[in-house]
């Protein structure tokens, strides 16, 4: 078991906030500095109140009922989710082809970036399992994805709290490289071995977050959530994003395919709600 000391909550670092419709916080030399040396960065209120209940009332409209991929974790327990494999032009699009994200993204990678996947992980209240320990670039390797110029971007539909499962991150691991992974029921799973290691050297976060927060964090961070067995349901959405130059050089899955990522304004989203016929 993890030293119970390196045990920390995340603390949101502050950047620079939104003060007009059409401005949005930008990376700068410190969040690359904090990025670089945690793997991962938290911007409070990157979305408002509002745009998360659009999501929010859109998912609930047509997720709940919807046929979802079901992910179980090595006690059996399922995780919902429901994913996209190219970039829409839905609510769901909205987000991940926001500026807000993109540039952002592409300021942390250095380089002009597509959308590799999107999903709505879904921990409904004393029902969603657990991710166990994994690296999201366990599995992109193989799938034809040869350097690890990837990341993800989580925003919080719900707030996210231990009790409810929150993801947590071994701050820092994602120097370690990429470690094998192994299929197990029906999740890919670090090796436990280095997990282990890892755990004793790497302090263990719980990132717990406020609806419209966002984590960016690169695809070799440690990372992993509890089962929710609060009574309070626990909502993300996540989209991930490659280099253009590192697009599969093969297709394995549906999704992860380059595809041009056309990037809309920071008003696309209340703009989109605000059309006429259905959503």
């Amino acid at each position: 078991m993890a030293d119970k000391r390196h045990m920390t909550s995340a603390q949101p670092r502050r950047v620079e906030q939104a003060t007009t419709p059409e401005s949005f916080p930008k990376f700068g030399t410190a969040e690359l500095k904090t990025y670089k040396a945690k793997g991962y960065l938290i911007v409070p209120r990157l979305f408002s109140a509002r745009e998360i209940d659009l999501m929010k009332r859109e998912a609930e409209r047509n997720l709940a009922g919807a046929s979802l991929l079901k992910k179980s974790d090595r006690a059996g327990n399922p995780v919902d989710l429901a994913m996209w494999d190219r970039p829409q032009d839905d609510i769901y699009g909205m987000f991940s082809r926001n500026v807000r994200v993109v540039k952002n993204v592409e300021t942390l990678l250095r380089t002009k970036v597509y959308l590799y996947s999107a999903k709505m992980i879904m921990k409904n209240a004393r029902q969603g399992g657990a991710w166990e320990w994994h690296q999201d670039y366990g599995y992109w390797y193989d799938y034809g994805c040869l350097v690890p110029s990837m990341l993800s971007c989580l925003i919080a539909v719900d707030r996210a709290t231990q009790e409810n499962g929150c993801l947590q991150v071994l701050a820092g691991s994602h120097v370690m490289g990429r470690v094998n992974h192994d299929r197990v029921n029906e999740q890919t799973m670090a090796n436990p071995e280095h997990v282990e290691a890892a755990r004793k050297r790497f302090a263990l976060v719980y990132l717990q977050l406020e609806p419209g927060d966002a984590v960016f964090f690169d695809c070799n961070l440690l990372h992993r959530s509890d089962a929710n067995r609060s009574d309070h349901r626990r909502w993300n959405y996540i989209a991930s994003y490659n280099t253009v130059e590192n697009k599969p050089y093969k297709r394995v899955r549906d999704y992860g395919n380059y595809e041009e990522l056309i990037q809309v304004p920071v008003n696309a989203i209340l703009e989109f709600a605000r059309q006429p016929g259905p959503k």
